[in-house]
Order: C-alpha cells, then sequence, then structure tokens
C-alpha cells in the first residue's frame, strides 16, 4: 500500500488524495512562534496546534513549465472557528542531484533534498537535509542553526486498514519546532490532462535545483 501510494507519477495515470485526523499538532516553546508565523505567509509552517484536527493529503502528478515530472504533497488543515491551513510542497526528481528535491512553500523559495529509507517494520522514512533559498539572482544555502531537519514516517496499518504518519521538525539550536501525528485513508483518483486541480501548483517555480 505504501508503493501505491508512492507510486504516483506521469505514467502512473492516477493520483493519491488521503483523508484523516491528525490526533495532535503542536509547535515549540514561544520563541519559536515568530519562525512559524514567517512561513504561513507561504504555506510552509504556522504557529497553531490542537488535537483531532481534519486534513486532506493531496498528491498530483503533472509536468512543470521546466518540463520536470512533479508531484504534489498539498496537506490542508480544518482547524477550529473555519480556519483552513496549508503545507505546499512539490516534489521533482533531480539526476544532478541524486535525489528527490522538494520545494517548500507557494512560491518554491526553499529547497531541500531528501534521504529516504525503509525501515525493518516497513515504515518510509524521509529525512529532509540542507535548506536551499532561491530568489532572482540569489541562491545561496541557510546556516543550520537558522533551519531546521524535517524527519516524517509514513506506514501502513493492515489490520485496520489506515495509514499512519508523524512528523517532526528540529532545530539544532533550539530543538524542537513542530510537529504532526494522526492516520489516514487514500483513494487514487485516475486522471486525465482536466482532472488536474490547479490550485494545488505552485505560484513560482523555480528551476534551480
Amino acid at each position: 500500500m505504501l508503493q501505491k501510494r508512492f507510486g504516483v507519477d506521469i505514467d502512473s495515470g492516477y493520483a493519491c488524495v488521503g483523508r484523516g485526523v491528525f490526533s495532535e499538532v503542536r509547535c515549540g516553546a514561544w520563541w519559536t512562534v515568530p519562525f512559524l508565523r514567517l512561513g504561513a505567509f507561504r504555506n510552509i509552517l504556522f504557529p497553531d496546534q490542537g488535537r483531532n484536527i481534519p486534513f486532506t493529503i493531496e498528491n498530483y502528478p503533472y509536468v512543470d513549465g521546466f518540463g520536470r515530472p512533479t508531484v504534489t504533497f498539498v496537506r490542508t488543515l480544518e482547524l477550529p472557528r473555519a480556519r483552513r491551513r496549508r503545507f505546499d510542497a512539490t516534489m521533482i526528481y533531480s539526476p544532478q542531484r541524486g535525489a528527490v528535491v522538494d520545494y517548500l512553500g507557494t512560491h518554491q523559495h526553499l529547497a531541500t533534498d531528501l534521504k529516504l529509507e525503509v525501515l525493518t517494520d516497513g515504515t518510509l522514512h524521509l529525512q529532509s537535509t540542507a535548506q536551499r533559498f532561491y530568489e532572482g539572482v540569489i541562491g545561496f544555502t541557510f546556516p543550520a542553526a537558522l533551519t531546521g531537519t524535517a524527519d516524517l514516517y509514513e506506514s501502513f496499518d493492515d489490520d485496520r486498514g489506515v495509514y499512519t504518519i508523524q512528523m517532526q521538525v528540529r532545530n539544532p539550536v533550539t530543538g524542537f519546532l513542530f510537529g504532526y501525528r494522526g492516520e489516514f485513508s487514500c483513494t487514487f483518483p485516475r486522471l486525465s490532462d482536466e482532472d488536474f486541480p490547479e490550485h494545488l501548483k505552485p505560484h513560482r517555480e523555480e528551476s534551480r535545483q
């Protein structure tokens, strides 16, 4: 089931739409809040927290403006008082870097390579590496002290027929920044060019990897 979920691409001809509940969403100490608020402007991070929060995750394949096969990883949380928060990410495979590149946010200003491994129990572990910033002619790698490392774990519970997920972002200086855990079920809609939800695409695309 994990292979099917992460097998979304142009050639597969299907998408993956997950719906479930985060049993917990939490953020770090008070001094992390300005950093999280800043990320909220580009759908990267946010300072909200709570329990039993409904969410969707939408993985749709498309070819971006640079001709690269791309998959969306857009998570939308339905918070109390009819508020919504989104994490936006789009992923490509880079032969030059020999890794999956994860572009974060609505404008692909941030990019990070992902390390992937399958644990002995079949859980998929994704870990972000150093983050790169791109805007106009500017391009640089953030010092580790000014960013965070994300660790995400996904697995499939065969007995209950649900996917489980947990993620945390940590900074080497301040420690825990943000995290969530929960479970969800997926559907795998077939696709044609007319089926792609345009609101899932980034507002700006970055050619640099």
